[in-house]
């Protein structure tokens, strides 16, 4: 995953991907008890998004993510007739650019809300939205050595994409298989948040998981993993200017690594990832990095918002050259 900072974001993104970092307050009315808690959301355009409502310190707080945009939290938040409301402000060089008001309650039981962005040169956009409320992130952790894995499949078969396809048919396809690898081609180098080439994802989805495969990523170059198409394993080389949460080894933007275990770029590099009741433990070239580690939230990017729900794994293609190979899964087993 990129830097977001630079980012040239088109459509809906553009109006929702560089909101400011808000905290909560609170006008009149208590939030409806029904409100609180995550949602993975629906919206008109298309476009994944995942939104918590939660209280801290006795003011509700909302985080809100639309594809590879900041989650917030936003703050200033009025409960006006049962909905929240708050702002979110897009500034460019300290300048404000956009405004979009956020609508949100519950109509029947069910939610429903309305993004309105107004611009000077454009008229105001409407994007109408529902969701799925997302059950609690489990008590404790899960205890790995009662869970049972059942038998490894092959994810690639390295001679072709069987079993593969593109997430978006209308951009260009960067990607291959040469001399079983599986590689990603692209004349991107820079490390903004989305680009012209598609994404790559299994036509399966998956529920949880051991993952091993192996990349290779020259140096400042950079790509990624998500689990489930939800949580985002980095991959870049040990010396990229991207580092700690946001370096090889870290779930991006969610969880550090406990050391750099990468290689120099243009090496190859292994991933054994173990996904568990949304729970992660990372294992980067044979050191383990991150131990049975919670991930609460979808990372910025993810195509899948719903932990609820089985996933694919999903390479990001948008980004730099890449290659993968020896890509292995072993579904959990349940009891």
């Amino acid at each position: 995953m990129k830097l977001l900072s630079g980012a040239r974001l088109t459509g809906v993104v553009a109006f929702f991907g560089l909101a400011t970092f808000l905290v909560g307050t609170v006008h009149g009315e208590s939030v409806p008890s029904a409100l609180f808690g995550d949602w993975s959301l629906d919206l008109s355009t298309g476009e994944p998004a995942w939104m918590r409502v939660e209280e801290q310190a006795g003011k509700p707080v909302v985080s809100l993510r639309i594809y590879v945009g900041s989650a917030g939290p936003y703050r200033d938040v009025e409960v006006i007739d049962g909905r929240v409301q708050f702002d979110i402000v897009k500034k460019s060089k300290g300048k404000r650019v956009s405004t979009t008001r956020v609508n949100v309650g519950l109509v029947n039981d069910e939610l429903d809300g309305v993004m309105v962005r107004t611009h000077a040169s454009h008229e105001p956009e409407h994007v109408t939205f529902t969701g799925t409320k997302i059950s609690a992130m489990p008590a404790d952790r899960p205890d790995l050595s009662q869970v049972r894995f059942g038998h490894p499949i092959s994810l690639f078969n390295g001679k072709d994409m069987t079993n593969w396809t593109t997430h978006e048919p209308n951009k260009k396809n960067g990607w291959s298989v040469v001399d079983g690898v599986l590689q990603n081609n692209t004349p991107k180098t820079d490390f903004s948040a989305t680009g012209d080439h598609a994404n790559l994802k299994t036509e399966a989805s998956f529920e949880d998981f051991w993952l091993h495969l192996e990349f290779l990523v020259g140096s400042q170059r950079n790509s990624g993993v998500y689990l489930r198409g939800m949580y985002e394993a980095q991959v870049v080389d040990r010396d990229s200017r991207m580092q700690g949460i946001q370096g090889v080894g870290a779930i991006f933007g969610e969880i550090p690594p406990s050391k750099n275990a990468g290689r120099a770029g243009g090496e190859w590099q292994t991933y054994d990832i173990t996904l568990v009741d949304r729970h992660v433990t990372v294992v980067l070239n044979g050191e383990k990095v991150i131990d049975n580690q919670p991930i609460s939230r979808p990372t910025a990017g993810a195509i899948h918002t719903n932990p609820d729900e089985p996933g694919p794994i999903y390479l990001q293609g948008d980004h730099t050259n890449v290659s993968y190979r020896n890509l292995y899964l072993a579904p959990v087993l349940q009891p």
